[in-house]
């Protein structure tokens, strides 16, 4: 199941002279090409990944009974599109396409499309299309692409072959542009290349970094792009949609979330590139000797370890070590936290106080170390005080998955219960179970459990809305 990449190489090559122009002289040059043109379509590999493939590898994960028996085979596409950055200039991304085949009725003919953003990582060349390398696109493959939908799963700027030297993290009105312009050139390489073509039915989700993305993009999608796009339904899972309060707390009572010394730096980056006031010089919020290197750090070609080994990030394998003698920033940007441009930009990228048109959903679990629960609850508050009453699934409590139906919430509370035990025993029990399971919880542990309620939920929609 290895994607090839040799054609993705050379047609690469071919489309970026293409759209670069062919001279220095403004009158003959071509015109920079429109946000979400295609500029590149092929196959990621020559074979589609079969039925017994992805039932394979959800049974090696532990996974193949919520996953369920896959109905399709999948044929992975890639796409290379034109969007644009924070500073309203043109700027190339690329993003995975996962498209169902087989003669079997849930992979033939117009089908739902599912568009998909990815969780954090700080590794520049990821790239969703290459499945043997990442398990989150093998994960929606398999609950997503597998049983019938279309999925779109862009990899934002800054990762795979963007040429953008950092990524626009946790910006939300940016994050939704670069999602959009996936949506609409993957539509048209489907519409212009492949035998299963694209339905009106879009759905949303996303995981963690992907599930603010995710509701950002309906929001802007209904906001802005309806007359383009309908969203059928979205299904955010684990987000930090109330980034705001997310700050407060790490930044002033604490607890500091897991991750922290990764995340910072990518959103201090973002919001710097965005916004132009978080800081005046990198001195200003990182310590040294980080502050030499951090701006720039991520995402990045080297591993965690051999940056820590470098002496680019703490040496914490909790990565919470933010403040304090060695920590990554600096006591007078804690300080001054509370009246910062930072925190500004945290309110300005918090999702509450919109309201949806399209039918949500929402999932997580209420011990998540990395993402604090209060994040989805908040935002299932905020629905609900203006008259949308939409589910939080917390994976903690099969009650809180009632909306599913009891057998499901039974089954689902179950078998993470059951995945937890077994992650708790494989590393010894006791203490160094428990910190197995939180070291697991958030990246491994939730994403199948709540990509299945996900499923369901869109499920049910589409079911109701033939």
């Amino acid at each position: 199941m290895k994607s090839q990449f040799t054609l993705v190489g050379v047609a690469l090559a071919a489309a970026l002279l293409s759209a670069c122009g062919g001279g220095s002289n403004p009158s003959t040059d071509d015109a920079p090409p429109a946000r979400g043109s295609l500029q590149l379509g092929v196959l990621a590999a020559p074979q589609p990944v079969t039925k017994a493939q992805i039932d394979a590898g959800t049974k090696a994960k532990g996974i193949d009974a919520i996953a369920g028996a896959a109905q399709c085979d999948v044929t992975i596409r890639y796409v290379y599109y034109a969007t644009r950055d924070p500073q309203n200039t043109i700027a190339m991304a690329s993003s995975a396409v996962f498209v169902p085949s087989g003669t079997g009725a849930a992979c033939t003919g117009n089908r739902p499309v599912l568009l998909y953003a990815h969780g954090t990582t700080t590794d520049q060349t990821f790239n969703m299309a290459q499945v043997d390398k990442n398990a989150e696109g093998s994960l929606v493959m398999a609950f997503f692409a597998a049983q019938g939908y279309i999925v779109v799963a862009p990899n934002y700027l800054g990762y795979d072959r963007s040429g953008l030297q950092y990524t626009t993290y946790l910006n939300a009105e940016q994050s939704a542009i670069e999602m959009v312009d996936g949506l609409r050139a993957a539509k048209t390489y489907l519409n212009s290349d492949s035998d299963v073509k694209p339905s009106s039915k879009l759905l949303i989700s996303g995981y963690s970094q992907g599930g603010h993305v995710a509701m950002a993009t309906q929001k802007v999608i209904e906001r802005d792009y309806a007359s383009e796009f309908t969203v059928t339904a979205a299904a955010p899972m684990s987000g930090p949609y109330n980034l705001v309060k997310f700050g407060d707390v790490i930044n002033t009572t604490g607890p500091i979330n897991a991750g922290a010394t990764l995340f910072l730096p990518l959103m201090l980056t973002s919001y710097q590139k965005a916004y132009g006031n978080i800081y005046s010089a990198p001195t200003d919020v990182y310590q040294q000797p980080y502050a030499a290197t951090a701006e720039t750090l991520f995402p990045t070609k080297e591993t965690i370890t051999q940056l820590i080994t470098e002496g680019k990030l703490p040496n914490d394998p909790t990565f919470t070590k933010l403040f304090g003698t060695g920590g990554l920033l600096t006591d007078s940007f804690k300080s001054g936290y509370l009246t910062s441009n930072f925190r500004k930009a945290l309110q300005t990228n918090t999702l509450l106080g919109w309201t949806p048109k399209a039918p949500v959903a929402l999932c997580g679990g209420a011990n998540d170390p990395t993402v604090f629960f209060f994040n989805t609850t908040d935002a299932q508050a905020d629905f609900a005080s203006r008259g949308k009453l939409y589910p939080a699934s917390n994976l903690e409590s099969a009650a809180s998955m009632s909306w599913a139906g009891a057998t499901t919430a039974a089954t689902i509370a179950g078998g993470f219960a059951q995945a937890k035990a077994v992650t708790s025993a494989n590393a010894g029990g006791g203490a160094a179970g428990a910190a197995a399971v939180q070291g697991a919880y958030h990246g491994t542990l939730v994403p199948p459990f709540c990509s299945a309620l996900a499923r369901g939920f869109f499920q049910s929609v589409l079911a109701a809305n033939p």
